[in-house]
This record gives structure tokens, C-alpha cells and sequence, in this order.
């Protein structure tokens, strides 16, 4: 199976849960002429701009901490094999495989509508939560900053947020980050999977190398911005031997909390993982799902509230006994941050700030 340097997916998939068509009819000849001659292909990231009518938004999902979120963007140039986030590109007729990493959607007027939405007499204040569906600090945010554009009006209406990110891009944004935390008004979340930098390379291509999130860890703490350290995935045999140094090290560099997911594969993650396995750890693909399985009653992905998120069986017991000593070790799972909102003042008009 030919492996596309720098990128995460092995192929690209299709979707058959929406009006996605097949790809050579969608136009893609030259995957088609791949295939028949071995002519070789660099797919480059292409941006497309969208126009949203809103920004904000919103779940009632028990196994999630928030109740409202912002995504700058869609799909994800990180290229991560695992992304639970992957399937939704099938709802623009393109694939969760390839097309979520190189066909990418950014909302330049996110701040505005933000402003606007947040301007509204019936908005009820409660923290917003960035890069839940794809990585806020993703390389396309140096050039288009439209996440730095929302923190600007968050900090200005001294909003509560919470930030997931695998990119140390952030410390870009260090200045308006400290500014929210001396108020209590911001939490960051730090993924960091393996420290293997031939695993990060193939799990993750186009993240930031383990060291440089572990680096943004330390540096965030130190400015007095609180960072939450995720492990997750966890993946059974390619990535669970290192919880016991992941939790260490995420400690040392400053993380005052941990946290950890098994492994999901959602709708069209789950052949497009089984593919990577296949191109990278062929050895180990049969044991790798098996215990996926184990942990999922039986299924590639358990969809279900609660347990979606802890996993089931024998092996879940086993990360999860494993992960809550390394972590009762290293010191951390104290009390919960507490983010405020009674802050919160609407925007202001360009009119109110003249007086």
C-alpha cells in the first residue's frame, strides 16, 4: 500500500452516509491514473473560505465537560490517523480520508458573528470551547489568525474558554492567554500521545514534534495558564506501553491535570485506522483490533454515552488502573478548575468606545 509522505490517511475513502459520489466520477483522475500506471501524487492543502451564519455551536451530551463550542475551521492539516472529527467532511461530499488533511474550510468572519451572537439579550454566559472538532493552532492559523481574532473578543468580553490543542502554535497567543487566566477565564489542553517521534510522525504527520508540546506545557504554566495534558487516544499496542512516561513528563513540564480516551473509530475512521495499521504496523493489525474490540463490546466503536469515552472490558480496566496510578504518582488529579463567567460583559459598539 504506497504510504503519501506527510500525510496521515493512507487513502481516501469514501462516504456512503451522505451524497459523496465516486471519486474518479468526482474528478479526481490523477488518483485514478495513480492507480493504473504508479504515477505519483502530492496532494498540496487547499483552503477554501466559508461564510457561516453562526459561529457558536451547541451540545447536550453528558460524556462532554461544555455546552458550547468554536470551530475557526474544518478539517485539519495535523493529519491525525485517529480523529474522531474526520467523518464530518462527508457532509461536503468529501472524504474523511485524504480530503479532511489537504481540503481544508476556514471562517475568516468567526469573530464578527462571535461578537455578534455574544451581543444578543438572550445569550446565556457559559464557558466556549475551541478545537473540538478540528485543532484551532493548525499550521493555516499563522496566516488566516482567526483564532486569535476570537480570543481578542473573548478577552474583551471577559468570556470564559477552553482550548484543545497538539500544536505549541498556541504560545503565539501566550499574551492574551495570561491576561485570561489572572481572571480565571481560560484553560488550555495540551494533547501529547507518544514521545516515539517514528510513531508521532506516522499517528500525527504534520503536529508539532512531541518535545515542542511538552516545551508549550512548560511555558504556558509558567505564564500562570493552567494546561490539562491529554494522552488520548490510547492505542492498545502502539501507543499504551508510554502512559507511565507520558504522565510523568506532562507533570514535570508544568500540566496540572491528566486525561485519557481509548481510542474511538467512529463511522469512516474505523477502515481508514484499519488501513494505517495495515501500511505501518502490519505485524500487529489482527492484535491491535482485537483489542479494540475488546474494548468496544465486540465492534470497532462503541457509540454509546459513558461508555464511549471509557471503554469496556478487561483491557479498558487495565489502561485505566494503570493511568490513575501513574497519575496518583505524579501528583496530579487535584481539585477541578473552575472557570468564571460572572465577568462577562457584552461588546461593546465601536460608538461606546469613544466615551
Amino acid at each position: 500500500m504506497a504510504v503519501e509522505k506527510g500525510r496521515g490517511a493512507t487513502l481516501n475513502g469514501e462516504s456512503r452516509r451522505f451524497n459523496m459520489p465516486e471519486r474518479i466520477a468526482d474528478g479526481d483522475w490523477l488518483d485514478a491514473l495513480e492507480e493504473v500506471d504508479g504515477l505519483p501524487s502530492r496532494r498540496r492543502t487547499q483552503v477554501t473560505v466559508e461564510q457561516p451564519r453562526t459561529i457558536i455551536s451547541r451540545n447536550k451530551s453528558p460524556d462532554i465537560a461544555f455546552s458550547q463550542s468554536i470551530n475557526a475551521y474544518r478539517g485539519c492539516e495535523h493529519g491525525c490517523i485517529y480523529c474522531f472529527a474526520r467523518p464530518s467532511h462527508a457532509y461536503h461530499d468529501l472524504s474523511p480520508g485524504l480530503d479532511f488533511e489537504t481540503r481544508l474550510f476556514a471562517k475568516p468572519n468567526a469573530a464578527e458573528l462571535l461578537k455578534a451572537e455574544l451581543s444578543r439579550k438572550s445569550y446565556i454566559v457559559a464557558p466556549l470551547a475551541m478545537g473540538t472538532n478540528t485543532d484551532p493552532y493548525q499550521p493555516i492559523e499563522k496566516d488566516w489568525r482567526i483564532t486569535r481574532q476570537c480570543l481578542e473578543i473573548l478577552w474583551e468580553c471577559r468570556h470564559p474558554a477552553y482550548i484543545t490543542t497538539k500544536s505549541d502554535r498556541i504560545l503565539r497567543d501566550i499574551d492574551l492567554l495570561a491576561a485570561m487566566a489572572e481572571n480565571s477565564l481560560i484553560s488550555v489542553m495540551i494533547s501529547v500521545t507518544s514521545l516515539n517521534p517514528a510513531i508521532a510522525r506516522t499517528l500525527e504527520p504534520r503536529a508539532p514534534h512531541p518535545l515542542r508540546r511538552l516545551d508549550a506545557i512548560r511555558k504556558l504554566s509558567d505564564a500562570g495558564v493552567p494546561v490539562v495534558a491529554s494522552l488520548s487516544p490510547i492505542i492498545p499496542a502502539i501507543t499504551d506501553h508510554e502512559i507511565e512516561t507520558l504522565v510523568t513528563r506532562v507533570a514535570e513540564a508544568g500540566a496540572r491535570e491528566v486525561s485519557y480516551i481509548p481510542v474511538r473509530l467512529p463511522h469512516e475512521v474505523a477502515p481508514l485506522f484499519r488501513a494505517w495499521l495495515e501500511a505501518h504496523y502490519p505485524d500487529r493489525t489482527a492484535k491491535v483490533m482485537g483489542i479494540i474490540h475488546d474494548m468496544r463490546g465486540g465492534r470497532d466503536n462503541d457509540p454509546d454515552f459513558g461508555s464511549r469515552m471509557r471503554g469496556q472490558g478487561v483491557w479498558a480496566d487495565l489502561i485505566r488502573a494503570r493511568f490513575l496510578k501513574a497519575r496518583k504518582r505524579a501528583g496530579l488529579g487535584g481539585e477541578r478548575l473552575t472557570l468564571r463567567t460572572d465577568l462577562f460583559r457584552p461588546p461593546q459598539g465601536d460608538q461606546l468606545r469613544l466615551f
